[in-house]
Parts: C-alpha cells; sequence; structure tokens
C-alpha cells in the first residue's frame, strides 16, 4: 500500500510558529510517497531514492538516534508509541519530487507520509478527521524536535496533513485553531512561483535554533508566555527592555504574525495587491530583522517585483532555499526571465523556477 504527503509553501508567516504565532501555509504538488508494510515485530527497515538503507529496531530510537533521513521516519513511530498508540515495526520505501533543501518541508512531507501510513496498517483511527490528524501532525513535530533534534514548529506538518486544495491554512500556533483561507489564483489570473536558489548557506548551521533561543530569552526577559502576547503598538514599551539585537528579532515575529492576519483577512477580500505589498514587507523583516535571508533570496524578490510582480518574498527557514513570487499569469515568463538574468550577472548557478498551486494533503495513494 502507498501514501503520500505534499510538501508546503508558506505564504506569510516565518519564524512564528514557535512563537505562539500566526502562519499561513499552502500544501504543493510536490509529494513525498512512502510504500510501507506492517511488521509482527519492533524492526524498522527503511529505503529511499535518496539515501543508504537503514534498520533500527523501535527500542533503540531515541533523541538523536538514529542520524540522517532515517530519523524521520523512526522517529514518528517512536512519537506515535510515546503517545500511546499501538505503533510498531514498519517496512517503508520512500520517494520523493520535493525539492531537498529547498525549504518546501521535504522532511515534513516524509514525516507525515509515514505517519498516515502507520495510523492506517495499525489501525489508530485517526486519519479520518481534522483532530486526529493535528495529533498525528503533533507525533511528527515530536519526531522532528527530539529524534532528528531540528527545533522546527509545527507548521511544515500541520500543512502537509491539514491543508485543503484551492485553500491557505490559517493557523493559529497558540490555539491550534484553524481557518481554510480561499486561494484559488487561477480564477484571478494569478500565479504562484517559486524559486529555488539552489543554496544552502553554511551559515544557516545552527542560525535556526539560535533565532529560537533569543525569542525565548526575550519572553523570560519580559515575563510573557510567548511573543504572541504582544501586539505592534507594545514594541516600543519594550524595547528599552531587550538588546538592540534581540529586539529585532521580537519585532519580526510580532509583525510578521500581524501581517499574516492582514493577509489572509486580503485574500478573503481578494485584494492581491495589498497581499503582494505584505510579501514585501515580510520579506524586509526577514532581511533586516530576522537576518535569515541572503543575496541570493534578495535578488529574487528585487527582480521579481521590477519586473512587475505583485509581491515576492522568501519562504521557509531561511539562509538559502526558495521564494515565492505572486504575479499576473501574463507577466509569469518575464519574472522568470528577469530572475535567471539576475543570478546570470552575478555568475550563480541558475535557480529552479516552477508553478504552485494549492493542493491536496496526505493521503492514500490507490
Amino acid at each position: 500500500m502507498r501514501w503520500s504527503a505534499p510538501g508546503r509553501v508558506n505564504l506569510i508567516g516565518e519564524h512564528t510558529d514557535y512563537n505562539g504565532g500566526l502562519v499561513l501555509p499552502i500544501a504543493i504538488p510536490q509529494r513525498t510517497t512512502v510504500t510501507a508494510t506492517r511488521r509482527d515485530d519492533d524492526l524498522i527497515i527503511a529505503r529511499s531514492s535518496h539515501g543508504d538503507p537503514a534498520e533500527v529496531e523501535l527500542a533503540d530510537v531515541g533523541p538523536g538516534s538514529p542520524s540522517g533521513w532515517t530519523a524521520y521516519v523512526a522517529g514518528v513511530l517512536w512519537a506515535l508509541r510515546r503517545d500511546g498508540l499501538a505503533a510498531g515495526g514498519l517496512e517503508v520505501s520512500v520517494d520523493s519530487d520535493v525539492p531537498v533543501g529547498a525549504g518546501l518541508s521535504s522532511s515534513a512531507a516524509l514525516e507525515c507520509a509515514v505517519a498516515l501510513a502507520a495510523d492506517d496498517l495499525f489501525d489508530l483511527g485517526l486519519g479520518d478527521s481534522d483532530e486526529g490528524r493535528a495529533r498525528l501532525a503533533a507525533a511528527c513535530v515530536r519526531a522532528e524536535n527530539e529524534v532528528a533534534q531540528a527545533p522546527t514548529g509545527g507548521m511544515d506538518q500541520a500543512a502537509s496533513l491539514r491543508c485543503r486544495e484551492g485553500h491557505a491554512l490559517l493557523l493559529d500556533c497558540r490555539s491550534g485553531a484553524t481557518e481554510d483561507v480561499p486561494f484559488a489564483l487561477g480564477a484571478h489570473g494569478l500565479t504562484l512561483l517559486v524559486v529555488d536558489t539552489r543554496v544552502q548557506h553554511a551559515l544557516g548551521d545552527g542560525q535556526y535554533g539560535s533565532r529560537r533561543a533569543a525569542c525565548e530569552r526575550a519572553v523570560e526577559t519580559l515575563g510573557l508566555d510567548s511573543l504572541r502576547d504582544l501586539e505592534p503598538a507594545d514594541l516600543a514599551a519594550v524595547e528599552v527592555r531587550l538588546d538592540e539585537e534581540t529586539f529585532r528579532r521580537v519585532r519580526h515575529v510580532v509583525t510578521e504574525t500581524d501581517r499574516v492576519r492582514r493577509c489572509a483577512e486580503r485574500l478573503r477580500d481578494e485584494d492581491f495587491a495589498a497581499v503582494g505589498d505584505l510579501f514585501v514587507a515580510s520579506h524586509a523583516s526577514m532581511r533586516d530583522d530576522y537576518e535569515i535571508s541572503c543575496d541570493e533570496l534578495d535578488v529574487v524578490v528585487e527582480a521579481a517585483v521590477e519586473r512587475g510582480a505583485l509581491g515576492a518574498r522568501m519562504t521557509g527557514g531561511g539562509f538559502g532555499g526558495s521564494a515565492i513570487v505572486l504575479v499576473g499569469a501574463d507577466h509569469a515568463d518575464g519574472v522568470r526571465e528577469a530572475v535567471e538574468r539576475g543570478f546570470a550577472e552575478r555568475g550563480w548557478g541558475a535557480p529552479g523556477v516552477f508553478e504552485v498551486t494549492a493542493s491536496a494533503p496526505a493521503r492514500n495513494e490507490p
């Protein structure tokens, strides 16, 4: 039997998930597919076209073990069992067309495909309801945080398991509440391009975690439950209590959550010009306050906007990866050419540019 789960593009709301903020992702057409069979023991056998085969006993899975891509498979089964669910051994073969290292959440796609396979094969009964899928997503987050030891928030897994086709998922990462926001650009003569810079900067090593740690220090200093307790109007009062760098980190998170809220409103109103403006403002905040952009991402945004795109921004954790561009369908080729020319003029390798639509969540495949 086969199961698949999509990668995701976050329309807006970067580094807000682990701060209890708002995010607005879509599932994308690119998917990770697993073929899995249930075993009668606790052995996990994992094979992939992207890595060496591996075997691990479920009893040996834990923080930091196993390492590599197998952590995202074994970690899910470990997390489900830790949640009191009767998950056991599996044989899993993995294939994927979600670009790795592009900021499109290839790891979460793998986790969620495995989680849905385990749900079916062990009769856990979670995959048929949104509440159940939220529980599966939580197990995937725990696998990534504790076994793979990647300090990510929960947006990626929620998007892969809970998005609806033709909609973005407005997720409140503090309350867990969700709302489906229409995102069918074709009906409005628009398209969403992903530009994969094909860059993974060494600067990104440990830097995601350092941003999260800065937010946690700010919460402690300010005596808050999370940065979600702050509104943009509160920033002037807290600035004097934080060092300059920490304040800029906080300012990004607080203003970014506000931008997510406004972006969802503008999408409901079909005010796509305003959505584009929010994309550009979000990118500036990530570039200047959170400092997670890079030259390649900045060039994508600048070239796209100059060529007539409504807006553009980096998406994902940063330090490379991908940007997204909101553009009229009749201008998409021109934007693609402008971005490719910008890279060529600087002697960089050509980026990957492709269109995405708001697609279906994780599912059983025939």
